[in-house]
Order: structure tokens, then C-alpha cells, then sequence
């Protein structure tokens, strides 16, 4: 399918939920598969379909650089902590779910300068869509009711990757093999052709995720 289309499959999807209650997305996948372009792309059809939209990137949750690079700048085994999935999990997701605050905070830290965002806390309107993306994402213990997982072979993956980022290679390799973000997944994409994506797995409305 196109693009166009799998945005608009699943703004309806998500557009379909109760208004009355927040629906919390996760958009997984390595960096060149974009999540962020998926989950940007997803905003406008839903604020259209009258949904509330919180707009968040795990990028703006990284521990602090004094934690996540204990180890160096190229550990691929430290680049699966260095989401602060505590802290996304309780300002964010469960916050604005069943019997949280109510209120979620936009962002954390700054990933280039390592400074807190100093960012108040932002109100959660009834039937807001939580829309999260980044890599790592699957398997973490975060609070979602859809997740969405942007596969590539790893054949494409390591063509796309840098030369510079070469180093990661093994911690998607650990992901994919630890986790198995393909069957965890409630909708699957292929990527490897951006520019046609292939949906590989969808099912019947949101569902909680452990």
C-alpha cells in the first residue's frame, strides 16, 4: 500500500476508539525506518476526525548522557537502557491513562545538550490519542493500548545504517532476537521499501499491552 494509505488505516483505527478515554501509541522501529515521519503523519487525521493529539518523542526521555554513556559512546549493549523508560511510563502514558493525574509532561531532556527541558506539565484532554515513537520501544513494561512496529530485513538495516552508527547493529540484533517485536507487535509494517509499505499483521482495535 501507500503511505497515504497506511496513515489513513490507521487514523481510523485510532479515530474509532472511545472519546472518552486516551488511546496510547507506540510507533517502534529503527531510525531509518522513520516512526517519526509515521507518527508526525498521523497527527492532522486525527485532530480532523476530532481527536486530541499529544505528540511525544522517546528521544525527550533519554537518561542522563552520566548514565547511558557509563560505558562509553559505542556500547551497543548500553543502547537499549538509554530510553528512562521509568520516567516516560509515569509522566506520560500511565498518567494520562485509567485512573492517572490526568496531566503528562511533553518532554524530559534535551538528547543534544543533556539539560532538562524544564517543561511544565501539559493537561490531557478527554479522548487525547498519545502518539510516542522511537526505537526499543516494544518489551520495555510501557503503559500502551496500540503498538505499532516498522520492520526491516537485516539486509536493509544494515545498508541504511552510517557507517558512523555501524556500532548499534548489534543491539537491534539483540532486539529483534530478545524481544521479537514482530509477533509482540498488535500492527506490523514492512519497510523496506519506504515508499510502499506492507502492513504484515493487524488486529481488531486496541488492546493493552503488559
Amino acid at each position: 500500500m501507500t503511505q497515504d494509505v497506511l496513515v489513513a488505516r490507521l487514523a481510523d483505527r485510532l479515530a474509532a476508539t472511545p472519546r472518552d478515554r486516551a488511546v496510547r501509541v507506540l510507533v517502534d522501529g529503527h531510525p531509518s525506518s522513520r516512526p517519526d515521519l509515521l507518527a508526525d503523519a498521523l497527527v492532522e487525521p486525527l485532530r480532523t476526525a476530532g481527536r486530541p493529539v499529544a505528540r511525544i518523542r522517546a528521544h525527550d526521555f533519554l537518561r542522563a548522557a552520566s548514565l547511558r554513556l557509563e560505558h562509553g559512546r559505542e556500547d551497543p549493549d548500553a543502547l537499549l537502557g538509554w530510553l528512562d523508560v521509568g520516567t516516560l511510563n509515569r509522566e506520560v502514558l500511565t498518567a494520562v491513562g485509567p485512573g492517572g493525574a490526568g496531566r503528562y509532561l511533553p518532554s524530559l531532556r534535551d538528547p543534544v545538550t543533556d539539560r532538562s527541558t524544564r517543561a511544565a506539565l501539559l493537561e490531557a484532554p478527554a479522548g487525547v490519542v498519545v502518539l510516542v515513537d522511537g526505537a526499543f520501544l516494544l518489551g520495555r513494561g510501557l503503559d500502551a493500548d496500540l503498538t505499532v512496529h516498522l520492520a526491516l530485513r537485516d539486509g536493509t538495516l544494515a545498508r541504511r545504517t552510517p557507517p558512523a552508527e555501524v556500532w548499534t547493529l548489534p543491539a537491534y540484533a539483540r532486539y529483534a532476537r530478545e524481544t521479537r517485536p514482530e509477533q509482540v507487535a498488535d500492527v506490523v509494517v514492512r519497510v523496506d521499501d519506504a515508499r510502499r509499505p506492507a502492513l504484515v499483521v493487524g488486529r481488531d482495535g486496541p488492546r493493552s499491552v503488559p
